[in-house]
């Protein structure tokens, strides 16, 4: 069998000259995406209203300070991933997404870190500590927090007082009745609630130097004390008063000890 070879050759070019006229006019209809410019950024800032820690404004100054601002820029030139790595540079930002859509729109997505409690401590640091225990510096934040103040050097506020206020932010009654955690020097815990003008020592939290077991620990010993101090409050100052007792002291399981206002 003899192949007619003229006549494959001129297929095969009529097939490539259809397949290049196809691309082309699928060229001409599509926007040349090399020379797209952005023409909007959009940021979303996750619990903005709750945390509060940083505004789309610093996002974009913070950004411009890094000529990495995608408005106006080819969006081929713009680098979703470096404009991530430098967000989550900041202090106050947990995750940042950023990905650039087809109609020449970059949006970039950004989760904050959450405060759980702020410390102001006697040697003079003012810092926040975050829900994975870790520190936050100080800022503008202003949403109701536990205050913890005395003898609390960081390491002690990441590994022990940050579990003793997830604790009291754990409950609704006792996180609007704690409004302050101070830490003695021998590291006793005195907690000073919104109602009542008295001051209730816990005593020490349990200490351990194992990590798995040290939150653990302090939330067993939190909550027996705390439900401790809740049934004393509806069975003896109800019938008591509230600001009979300038002292109440809870750190024994057998007694309370209660120190009467002068």
């Amino acid at each position: 069998m003899r192949i007619n070879w003229k006549k494959t050759i001129v297929v095969t070019l009529d097939l490539v000259l259809g397949a290049y006229i196809v691309m082309a006019f699928a060229a001409f209809d599509k926007p040349n995406v090399v020379q797209q410019v952005c023409t909007e950024v959009n940021i979303n800032i996750k619990d903005e209203a709750t945390n509060g820690f940083i505004t789309p404004t610093e996002i974009k100054s913070r950004l411009e300070k890094n000529k990495l601002y995608p408005l106006s820029k080819l969006m081929s030139l713009v680098n979703t991933r470096t404009i991530e790595e430098t967000l989550e540079q900041s202090p106050f930002v947990k995750q940042a997404e950023c990905y650039k859509t087809e109609d020449g729109h970059v949006t970039i997505s950004l989760t904050q870190r959450l405060p759980t409690l702020r410390i102001k401590a006697v040697n003079g640091d003012d810092y926040y500590i975050d829900d994975n225990h870790s520190i936050m510096p100080n800022s503008h934040y202003t949403s109701d927090l536990v205050i913890a103040t005395g003898s609390i050097n960081r390491w002690y506020a990441k590994n022990y007082v940050s579990y003793l206020a997830e604790e009291i932010m754990n409950s609704d009654f006792w996180r609007h009745q704690i409004v302050q955690i101070n830490v003695l020097p021998d590291h006793g815990i005195e907690l000073v609630p919104r109602v009542g003008n008295h001051i209730v020592y816990i005593g020490q939290l349990p200490e351990t130097k194992y990590t798995a077991q040290r939150k653990q620990l302090i939330n067993n010993y939190v909550s027996k004390k705390l439900d401790r101090l809740g049934k004393f409050y509806k069975y003896g100052l109800s019938e008591a008063g509230w600001n009979k007792y300038s002292y109440i002291n809870i750190e024994f399981d057998n007694q309370i000890i209660c120190k009467k206002r002068n």
